[in-house]
């Protein structure tokens, strides 16, 4: 039983933290800081599925996604995410100065 609430708990923070966003704006565009949306719609989708079928284990997965631990590693990947997401935009712009500059001449 242990091993399965692991699994599950695995899952969840999987599924809420890699999984690319469908749907998504352009990631040159400067506003596309949100790196949660999909992840979260994906885990919405899962939960109700679940819900529909086990609602005591999708009772568990809501447990398990708001208890402490989990919020404070969604808290860190979301603080995490953001610088990263800073830096790329700011290495975009400086490819996008150099293509100007050295290749197009401009």
């Amino acid at each position: 039983m242990l091993q399965s609430r692991a699994l599950v708990i695995a899952l969840i923070l999987l599924l809420s933290t890699t999984l690319p966003e469908v749907q998504s704006k352009s990631i040159f565009e400067k506003d596309r800081r949100d790196l949660l949306a999909i992840p979260e719609a994906i885990a919405s989708y899962f939960y109700e599925a679940v819900n529909k079928v086990y609602p005591k284990v999708s009772q568990f997965l809501l447990d398990t996604v708001q208890s402490p631990s989990v919020t404070a590693a969604r808290q860190r990947f979301v603080k995490e995410a953001a610088k990263v997401s800073i830096m790329f935009e700011q290495l975009i712009e400086k490819i996008k100065n150099l293509w100007y500059t050295r290749v197009l001449g401009y």
